[in-house]
């Protein structure tokens, strides 16, 4: 059974607190350089346009008072569903007020470190949430109908036995235009379980609503779609469908790749653009400094890209299966980090953003979720 919040929620794991209220709350300061360099290696310089030029307005905050925010997925008539992963807990979001609602707390999760209540998706009166329980990382599913006062069902396990750390546990769930349920990992810190087939570590991986290996795998009787990865935390398609993730370099290059079945990404043996044999080199890398990617979200011709330690919201312009121009960056500093980034359906974006996490600098109003016009 699910309990509901009540009071004062539970401390965070790592310290917390709170950034300015209202629709502007930016931090101000000068943002922080925004260079990016594409899949052949160091580029020229992206220059870092300021909120409301060029691509994005930030229109308004929707909500704000949240605390470790990190998935957030839509329900059917724009409402928003968001996760916080060191409370354990699901709130429900009004997609036009902003007001907020307690869905309660998830059974089971054991917050620590980068582990708690991850990634969420929707489908079919069904909320999916990846989180870390006291053996693994799982994927489970909780009944939920969605009408005033609904909250949701016990948790139902859906994948179980995806290795956890206290870092690297990766997170991020979506459903594929194929129907798929699609789900990123990390190798927990122990490299070697990205390039091992056999475990579910450091890998992107597909399987039905029901948790089986999908039709069409490339690996028999396995939900292993593709590997040799570090840690994902955004996945997301395109117009044409194909699959692109985001991923968390250790020490030099952040990735964007498009991701094809069976193939290997590289990791440990690789980070960024190597032109080896075997491994596929990324379309876009950053130095870690200017991304530490988490979510993606597809709009308007280029992928997003919230960047947690980058502080800045990365357009990468594509055409087709390659990149057509030089990464930009906007809003450099001003809402601190940024976790979740998410299409709302009519080429505007939702934004998380991430300061009450035990890693940034929270201010009064923090964590909020933006509005973003996109043009």
């Amino acid at each position: 059974m699910l309990k509901a919040l009540g009071g004062a929620a539970a401390a965070l794991l790592f310290a917390a607190g709170c950034s300015p209220g209202g629709d502007t709350g930016p931090r101000g300061g000068t943002p922080p350089s925004a260079s990016a360099s594409g899949s052949s290696g160091p580029g020229p310089s992206a220059s870092a346009p300021a909120a409301g030029e060029g691509r994005v307005t930030v229109a308004g905050t929707l909500t704000e008072g949240l605390r470790s925010p990190w998935g957030l997925a839509a329900l059917p008539g724009g409402d928003l569903l968001v996760s916080s992963r060191d409370d354990r807990t699901v709130t429900r979001v009004d997609g036009r007020s902003g007001a907020k609602r307690s869905l309660g707390e998830v059974p089971g999760v054991v917050p620590g470190g980068e582990g708690g209540l991850m990634g969420l998706a929707v489908r079919e009166g069904w909320v999916y949430a990846y989180l870390t329980a006291e053996s693994d990382n799982r994927i489970v599913r909780m009944r939920y109908g969605g009408g005033a006062g609904d909250r949701l069902g016990a948790p139902e396990p859906v994948l179980t036995g995806i290795p956890k750390g206290t870092i690297h546990n990766g997170g991020r769930i979506a459903f594929g235009p194929d129907g798929m349920l699609y789900a990123g990992t990390g190798e927990t810190g122990e490299t070697g379980l990205a390039q091992d087939r056999a475990s579910l570590g450091g890998k992107i991986l597909r399987m039905t609503p029901e948790g089986k290996p999908a039709p069409g795998n490339p690996f028999a009787d396995s939900v292993v779609y593709s590997y040799g990865h570090r840690n994902v935390q955004g996945i997301a398609w395109d117009a044409e469908g194909r699959l692109w993730a985001a991923e968390f370099g250790q020490n030099t290059w952040d990735e964007l790749n498009l991701v094809e079945p069976g193939r290997n990404y590289g990791w440990p043996e690789v980070e960024g653009t190597a032109g080896k044999a075997g491994f596929v080199d990324p379309v876009a890398q950053w130095p870690t400094s200017e991304a530490s990617p988490s979510g993606i979200a597809w709009a308007r011709g280029a992928v997003w890209m919230a960047g947690l330690r980058g502080e800045r919201l990365w357009r990468i312009p594509l055409s087709g299966a390659e990149r057509s121009g030089e990464p930009e960056a906007f809003l450099g500093g001003e809402y601190g980090r940024l976790r979740t980034v998410l299409a709302d359906g009519s080429g505007g974006l939702w934004l998380v953003t991430s300061e009450t996490d035990g890693r940034g600098t929270p201010e009064t109003g923090d964590d909020r979720i933006l509005r973003l016009d996109v043009r």
